[in-house]
């Protein structure tokens, strides 16, 4: 499999129809990560309520790998936990990094990327819109709870 074969129908069709871009206003935490395999980059922007997702926003500077998980991010993340989100990236990391089953039921949609077990150079990339949702959620309920 060559790194062309990744970009198939599915992959560019999230890519291209992704959406909470940018940044939200007031947000209760923002991060930014980037990686240093392939030089992609995403910022976060989220506010929780009860610990579940209610508002998300980013920007991605990624191949249209990165790009097509963050768009199943941003259509899947609304109403999520902390624990769901986790499990969410521990799934795709599995199916990609040790060739596990894809995720099912609300993430089920992470499955157009498995073709990219193949080629290593590319987890990262995928992996990091995940990263930066686990970042920015871990920091927010931890700043929550300090200020209780």
């Amino acid at each position: 499999m060559t790194v062309d074969d990744l970009y198939d129908f599915e992959v560019l069709g999230w890519a291209a129809a992704i959406t909470r871009i940018g940044d939200l206003p007031d947000p209760c935490i923002r991060v930014h990560r980037e990686s240093r395999i392939c030089g992609s980059r995403v910022t976060v922007s989220l506010r929780l309520h009860e610990g579940r997702v209610a508002d998300f926003a980013q920007r991605i500077e990624a191949c249209a790998l990165g790009q097509a998980v963050a768009a199943i991010v941003a259509d899947r993340v609304i109403g999520q936990s902390l624990a769901e989100v986790e499990a969410a990236h521990a799934a795709l990391a599995g199916m990609i990094r040790e060739r596990k089953p894809p995720p099912e039921g609300h993430w089920a949609p992470l499955a157009a990327l498995e073709a990219a077990a193949d080629i290593p150079t590319r987890h990262a990339s995928v992996l990091l819109p995940f990263e930066a949702l686990v970042a920015a959620m871990r920091e927010a309920e931890a700043a929550s709870a300090d200020s209780q």
